[in-house]
């Protein structure tokens, strides 16, 4: 294929969704089946048209990739910055632009065949806007499909981007739809008021993500300021960091690292701002999938996983930033992974996890383990995005049941509700497990076991060889681990074993194909992509498995780091780590050991109606603090929100608005009303006043002359005549001196 068609095609990628949420929205809006089928239409173009791409780089060999790892590129000229100088745009495909075309259009193409079935499209259109219609056609479908078109658009802008500014675009219009979506059903209130409504999720979302998207705007604004572009290829080869650092030095380069790390914390839910992303479960499940699998989070670790040769001179610079990156992802996934040991709400623990395993790739990023947290970003998309759906399609059968038993105050998502499906959805039952066996790492087979060893060998390598701080995370990491394959194992028995605890589960039934033929088909990546990713010294074989995963995504930055390694920018390139059995052992440990204990607690027993949860007695007061998700929230609304919400309505709008400010203008106000009066007084008095009296006389002389126009000319002439006789006298008197005796 030519170099001009696959340049083309790669533009066109992001450009269809986006065309079809325009067309949605301004054309097509009231007719739900175009809708969707443009849907459709544009993710299965995008799909086919990333597949083309990237199977076109796989096809090349990993040694040229190597030495040229970007295989298409255009550019073109955005926006004037000075004479003959542009601010250029473009999109360009490597091998991790590769692999990330292969996961997201299939992802998001699977939620959007999903969506179809889980707003009930076939059925009697539901009334009521903005909130779940049971059993009804979602009103607001064609509204649906537009944002998530729009959505699917940004996520596929950001992955094709070549230069910083504009994956931050995409990175903006999946924050606008991230808002749009998660608070779709806009209307919903709930009875309890502890639970948080879909349109303050929204806000609460946007808000959070946009404290850390401001950071990360002055880190883009920082970049280009050192290195004088914001092209990825041009700024981040070895010749571009070797000149950044003898500018500005090794630790500013540490600098702008963090600051743009700062966006993935937000974007990708690391501690401290972790707290919106369980809140965005108030979307539909279709909106939690593309938001945790596909889209949205995932753009936080691509991000920093893309940024990795920065990351690696910042942090040789100054090791404080590996210890941020690492410490932050390591308890990340410890942290999140205690709390979904808690929760009951089926989505809830699936929110908690996705934190969980976004910190296992953060911290990966923060040791230095580019590939195994590359390689975990695009295992962890298909089997949680399959768990997702897998959820929905569990909630869909609950709130069937719902129907069935006119139960509508029982919650369809408590897991404490359900019990029994296995029987009543065996398709989402085999699926869900498979997604959930690929969580926990099941040995051998599912593709989260290869993808999580990955990460475990390289800090347990790093560890053995003096890394303190990845002798850290490997602990951190093996224990979340544990606990990760014993909530899943808790959900699942939970939910599909044992026997139906409330009417809603007796009554469940399975879902419709638009539901299940999507989770059958992310079933079979969540098992298979891990076999790409196999160690080619694994178990100390030589020549049986090839590391394809490896061997590609290393070649898009293994001539980088050499070349810096050679300049000691960097400690050392990237490194094929030698089998050893430990870490392999801890993972097999882990995830076995995790499933049992979750097996004999949940599993041997299953929970009958009315039972307690049997963590709740041995955890004691530990339940309740994990199960309130270690009071984060409340600790925020105490120290941020309240304090912020207080400074806003006392201080600043009492105080100084309508104090300060508006004291001040209205004494302005007075003073100027007050000599208004006086100015008013003044021209009315004296100006007006004064003009009016000399008007009025000039009337009465006008009125005293007009008595002598009498209209007669005889008495004209008999005046004319006195006054003529009069002036003749004096003048005779004058002439003969009559009047001298008088003047003298």
């Amino acid at each position: 294929m030519s170099e001009q068609t696959l340049e083309t095609l790669t533009w066109l990628i992001p450009a269809m969704p986006l065309a079809v949420f325009f067309i949605i929205m301004l054309f097509t809006k009231h007719n739900r089946t175009l809708s969707w089928l443009l849907a459709w239409a544009g993710i299965f173009s995008s799909l086919a048209m990333g597949w083309t791409v990237a199977f076109n780089l796989f096809a090349r060999e990993a040694s040229k990739l190597a030495e040229h790892p970007v295989t298409v590129s255009s550019i073109v000229e955005w926006l004037p910055t000075g004479i003959e100088q542009w601010l250029e745009m473009g999109v360009a495909v490597d091998p991790l632009t590769a692999v990330m075309l292969f996961m997201v259009p299939f992802a998001t193409a699977m939620i959007f065949i999903y969506s179809v079935g889980y707003h009930n499209y076939g059925k009697p259109r539901g009334t009521v806007l903005g909130t779940p219609n049971h059993g009804k056609e979602e009103p607001l479908l064609s509204r649906f499909f537009a944002f998530m078109s729009l959505f699917a658009g940004g996520m596929l802008t950001l992955v094709v981007a070549d230069n910083l500014l504009l994956l931050f675009i995409g990175w903006e219009i999946m924050g606008f739809c991230s808002y749009s979506l998660i608070g779709f059903w806009y209307s919903r209130n709930y009875d309890n008021p502890k639970k948080i409504t879909p349109r303050k999720a929204a806000i609460k979302a946007f808000i959070t993500t946009r404290i850390a998207d401001v950071v990360m705007l002055v880190g883009i604004v920082f970049f280009y300021r050192v290195f004088g572009t914001l092209n990825f290829s041009e700024a981040l080869s070895a010749h571009g960091l070797e000149q950044a650092v003898g500018v500005v030095g090794a630790g500013a380069l540490g600098v702008i690292a963090l600051l743009l790390f700062a966006g993935t914390v937000g974007k990708s839910a690391q501690w401290p701002l972790h707290v919106w992303l369980p809140d965005a479960m108030e979307g539909p499940t279709p909106v939690s999938a593309i938001i945790h699998a596909a889209a949205m989070v995932s753009a936080g670790v691509y991000m920093i996983v893309r940024i990795f040769p920065l990351i690696s001179v910042g942090a040789e610079g100054n090791p404080n930033v590996g210890l941020i990156i690492g410490g932050i992802g390591a308890f990340t996934a410890l942290m999140a992974a205690t709390i979904a040991i808690a929760q009951n709400d089926v989505k809830g623990v699936l929110a908690y996890s996705t934190i969980s395993q976004l910190g296992y790739m953060v911290a990966a990023i923060g040791i230095g383990a580019y590939v195994a947290a590359a390689f975990h970003l695009i295992t962890h998309a298909f089997f949680k995005a399959l768990l997702f759906l897998g959820s929905g399609s569990v909630i869909h059968g609950m709130e069937h049941g719902a129907e069935h038993a006119h139960d509508h105050h029982t919650d369809p998502q408590n897991m404490l509700n359900m019990g029994g499906l296995a029987k009543r959805m065996p398709k989402t039952y085999w699926t869900f497990v498979i997604g959930g066996f690929a969580l926990s790492g099941f040995p051998l087979i599912t593709a989260g076991f290869w993808s999580k060893d990955e990460i475990l060998a390289d800090a347990w390598f790093q560890g053995a060889h003096g890394n303190v701080l990845a002798g850290v995370v490997f602990w951190m990491l093996a224990i979340a681990a544990l606990l990760t394959a014993f909530y899943t194992m808790r959900q699942i028995s939970l939910t599909f074993l044992g026997e139906p605890r409330t009417p809603l589960a007796e009554h469940a039934h399975e879902s419709n194909n638009f539901m299940t033929i999507p989770l059958i088909l992310l079933s079979i990546f969540a098992v298979g992509v891990g076999w790409f990713g196999i160690p080619e010294n694994f178990l100390g074989t030589e020549g049986i498995f090839t590391n394809y995963f490896h061997q590609y995504i290393g070649a898009t930055v293994e001539e980088t780091l050499i070349e810096l390694e050679e300049v000691g920018l960097v400690a050392h390139a990237l490194e094929v780590l030698p089998f050893d059995v430990v870490p392999l052992a801890a993972s097999v440990t882990v995830a076995l050991g995790g499933l049992f204990l979750g097996w004999w607690v949940y599993g041997r027993k299953p929970l009958k109606a009315g039972e307690p949860d049997p963590l709740v007695r041995p955890l004691g007061p530990l339940h309740g603090f994990l199960q309130n998700k270690w009071y984060w929230d409340e600790l925020y609304q105490a120290v941020f929100i309240r304090p912020v919400v207080y400074f806003s309505e006392v201080i600043v709008y009492e105080w100084v608005d309508k104090g300060a400010i508006d004291g001040t203008l209205h004494l302005i106000a007075r003073t100027m009303y007050r000599i208004g009066a006086y100015l008013l007084w003044f021209e009315q008095t004296v100006i007006s006043g004064g003009m009016d009296w000399m008007k009025d006389q000039f009337f009465a002389i006008t009125r005293e002359a007009r008595e002598l126009q009498t209209g007669k000319i005889q008495e004209y002439t008999l005046v004319s005549m006195l006054i003529a006789s009069a002036l003749a006298l004096v003048i005779l008197g004058i002439n003969f001196g009559w009047f001298a005796q008088f003047i003298q």
